[in-house]
């Protein structure tokens, strides 16, 4: 009873002060209406940070795309450039290629290789259709060399693991 009484007192004072009155009701409601707030605040929190973490990953799959239209487009350069080489690297011809041009190649080379270029390596490996482009079939020499891969015509390339040009290849019939 006397607790009641100090009790009373104290929500005199209280009340005195801050000039209110507080209701059991009234309370509840606040409360749950905070709780409704705090559960809308978390929910939208978490909302917004899945939508940074899907802009983020839709900004990479951008830049990644992008790189790789602009590797494509490179590829043939390279292309040219061992044809060259290679032909110059032949007794027989007259071209040379200059020690600053196979530079220049190089260069170039590991410029794209930092990128994520990597050249598709088929030398005598199975050929696998997922991986590369048949473009003939030659009678094998021996048994171990059937379904293996004999010529490599065109170098295949992988950007950051996805093939983005396959090797075309003579495969052994």
């Amino acid at each position: 009873m006397e607790n009641e009484k100090n009790q009373e007192k104290k929500e005199k004072s209280v009340k005195g002060r801050l000039s209110f009155s507080v209701n059991k009701k009234e309370l509840e409601e606040t409360k749950a209406q905070l709780k409704e707030l705090e559960d809308k605040y978390l929910r939208l929190f978490a909302e917004f940070e899945n939508y940074k973490k899907r802009v983020r990953k839709e900004n990479e799959t951008l830049i990644i795309t992008a790189s790789e239209s602009v590797m494509r487009s490179i590829l043939p350069v390279l292309d040219d450039f061992e044809r060259a080489k290679k032909m110059s690297d032949d007794e027989n011809s007259t071209e040379h290629f200059s020690e600053g041009v196979t530079l220049v190649y190089e260069k170039l080379f590991s410029i794209l290789k930092s990128i994520g270029l990597e050249l598709v390596d088929c030398t005598n490996a199975d050929f696998n259709p997922e991986e590369h482009e048949a473009i003939a079939e030659l009678p094998a020499a021996d048994e171990k060399m059937k379904n293996k891969i004999i010529d490599t015509v065109e170098k295949g390339y992988t950007l950051n693991s996805k093939i983005i040009r396959f090797p075309k290849v003579v495969v052994g019939k």
